[in-house]
C-alpha cells in the first residue's frame, strides 16, 4: 500500500492562473512523495487516449450526465450516453490540448483516494470547501454547457488504482518515475517511530 501510485494532472486553466506551486504543496503536504514530473502541450490523439483508457467511459460518462441532468430537473441534450459523450470528449480535447499542462505521478498509502480528496469533486461549484475545487474554482456545469465547453476544474486525478496504473503508463515511461526515498517516510510508516530520539 506504501507504493501506490496516482496520476495528477494540472489542466492548462491550473497552469494558467500561476497555482502550479500551491497545488503541488497541497499534494506535498498530505505526505505523498512526487515520484515524476513533466510539462507537455498534450497532442489531441493523447487527450482521447487518456479520456477513453477504460472502454466503459464514454458509456458510463454519458449515462451519469443524463442522470445529472434530470436530478437537476433539466432535459439533457440527448438520451443517447455516447451522443452526449462525444460533446465532452471533443470539449475536453480542446481544453487539455489548449496548452501547457503538468502531469505528475503521486506515491503513498492510499494515493488515489488521499488525492481525490484533497482535490475535490468534478464540479468546482459543489466541491467541498477546504478542497482544491472547492477553495480555488469558480466554474460549475450550468456555465460550462452554456458556454460550450468542458469545465475548467484545475486538476485531473485518477479514480482507481487500475485506472492509474493505465494513466502513468500512457504519460510515463519506466525510466521517468524516480524510485528514492524521503526521510519523512520513517515518521509516516515506521511502525515504532524507533530512531527518534538517537
Amino acid at each position: 500500500m506504501k507504493n501506490e501510485k496516482t496520476l495528477v494532472i494540472i489542466k492548462p486553466d491550473g497552469v494558467q492562473r500561476s497555482l502550479v506551486g500551491e497545488l503541488i504543496k497541497r499534494y506535498e503536504r498530505s505526505g505523498l512523495k512526487l515520484t515524476a514530473v513533466k510539462m507537455v502541450v498534450p497532442a489531441v490523439e493523447q487527450i482521447e487516449k487518456h479520456y477513453t483508457i477504460d472502454p466503459e467511459w464514454r458509456r458510463i460518462t454519458g449515462e451519469k450526465t443524463i442522470k445529472g441532468y434530470k436530478d437537476k430537473g433539466l432535459v439533457p441534450p440527448s438520451e443517447d450516453p455516447l451522443a452526449i459523450t462525444a460533446v465532452i470528449l471533443g470539449n475536453l480535447k480542446k481544453y487539455m490540448s489548449s496548452g501547457p499542462v503538468i502531469a505528475m505521478v503521486w506515491q503513498g498509502v492510499h494515493a488515489v483516494k488521499i488525492v481525490r480528496k484533497i482535490t475535490g469533486g468534478t464540479e468546482p461549484l459543489t466541491s467541498d470547501v477546504g478542497t482544491i475545487r472547492g477553495d480555488l474554482v469558480l466554474d460549475s456545469y450550468l456555465l460550462a454547457d452554456t458556454d460550450k465547453r468542458a469545465v475548467r476544474n484545475l486538476i485531473h486525478a485518477s479514480g482507481s488504482v487500475d485506472e492509474a496504473n493505465k494513466e502513468i503508463d500512457l504519460w510515463f515511461k519506466p525510466e521517468e518515475i524516480v524510485n528514492y526515498r524521503l526521510v519523512q517516510e520513517q515518521i509516516l510508516y515506521d511502525v515504532n517511530l524507533d530512531g527518534i530520539l538517537e
